[in-house]
């Protein structure tokens, strides 16, 4: 029991500080687990970092799990969960649930303000994935075909279609680098067995309540993501489009750059607005169903992914699947967040600068965020 305070609290006092994205995460996780408590050595956690960037779901929330894990065991990766989570749950929850005049000048200036940072972010996303994962012809060939296809066709049955024909195709023709390892781990059948089940069944039962077709909807979503935080935005886009406005989509979006902790607690803001009448019960239905998948499969490979992810077959799918997903947040950036947010010279030219001041002068995202809002209410 100690151990599993001592995981809670650490994560805790982690959740509230931890602004920057994954891959500052990544960094805060090392720097305090490795370093300073030497929980895990550091070849181990290069091993996690390196199943994250395997595994569908939010990549340093299963890295913080699997520490937790590896400490205190299952409640262990609970108590991390909830402790690197709580923080940016209650700010979300807070955001959706907070009485604002919505037609007041103020609230409609923030809104645009905060809708062309979303233009910037998901840019600046798909630029630095680009640049990862499209590096020569095939790959560059997936992303653009993915991109058509999404623009042409939107819908999450094309998503689903782009990333398992990236996988094949990856599978057979891709080149990934792969580093051949012996080792026969072990590999956990249940949690993988709950993680399918969990996926083909629920979808069948969504029509029985708003709740569970919630939990459908994010379940989906969440195992759906390869390549970060940012591609969950297409995904749930197309999810749960019809339940929210864009407004309130592009707000979440906004808001969970702003915050400390997980991208994913973009669910939170997101299931309270879809269950207004009990905001409570939609953004804990939705923010564990988004992270439930990349946690399942964690337990179930945690031990034995290694030897899996060396086989050619296994990396070449891996790699297919990183090619499509940045065209997915390529026709993600068009629409919806584009085409919803500028609308004109002042605005296309205050995304311009806002790329330039994230990118080139790595102003904190916290920064722009109070940037864009006050442009929104004095310039729109």
């Amino acid at each position: 029991m100690n151990n599993v305070l001592e995981v809670f609290w650490r994560f805790l006092a982690l959740g509230c500080i931890s602004f920057g994205g994954p891959a500052a995460h990544i960094g805060y996780f090392q720097k305090i687990f490795v370093q300073k408590l030497e929980w895990i050595d550091g070849p181990a956690y290069t091993r996690l970092i390196a199943l994250s960037q395997f595994l569908p779901g939010p990549g340093s929330s299963q890295i913080g799990f699997a520490i937790g894990l590896r400490k205190a065991g299952l409640a262990g990766g609970i108590a991390a969960f909830i402790g690197f989570t709580l923080p940016s749950f209650i700010l979300l929850f807070f955001l959706a649930t907070t009485q604002i005049s919505q037609s007041s000048e103020i609230y409609s200036g923030i809104i645009s303000g905060l809708k062309l940072l979303a233009v910037v972010v998901v840019a600046d996303a798909t630029f630095s994935m680009f640049n990862t994962f499209c590096k020569n012809k095939l790959s560059i060939t997936l992303m653009i075909l993915a991109t058509v296809c999404l623009l042409l066709l939107p819908g999450i049955w094309t998503q689903i279609f782009v990333l398992t024909t990236a996988a094949v195709i990856g599978a057979y023709y891709g080149n990934p680098q792969v580093k051949y390892s012996d080792t026969a781990g072990r590999v956990y059948k249940l949690p993988l067995l709950i993680f399918l089940m969990l996926f083909a069944v629920t979808p069948m039962l969504a029509a029985y309540s708003k709740e569970v077709e919630i939990f459908s909807d994010f379940y989906q979503a969440g195992s759906l993501v390869f390549g970060g935080g940012h591609v969950v935005l297409p995904l749930l886009q197309q999810l749960v489009g019809d339940s929210i406005t864009t407004d309130q989509f592009l707000l979440g979006y906004a808001a969970a750059q702003a915050v400390p902790g997980p991208m994913f607690t973009m669910a939170t803001y997101l299931g309270a607005e879809i269950i207004p009448q009990s905001p409570l019960i939609g953004a804990l239905i939705a923010t564990l169903a988004v992270f439930l998948p990349g946690f399942l499969l964690v337990l179930g490979l945690h031990v034995g992914w290694e030897s899996l992810a060396s086989r050619p077959r296994i990396a070449g799918a891996t790699w297919g699947i990183n090619a499509a997903v940045v065209g997915l947040l390529l026709s993600a950036l068009y629409q919806p967040v584009f085409i919803s947010a500028v609308h004109s010279s002042l605005e296309i030219s205050l995304v311009i600068v806002g790329f330039f001041v994230l990118r080139g002068l790595r102003l904190p995202i916290v920064g722009l965020v109070t940037i864009f809002a006050l442009a929104g209410v004095f310039l729109l």
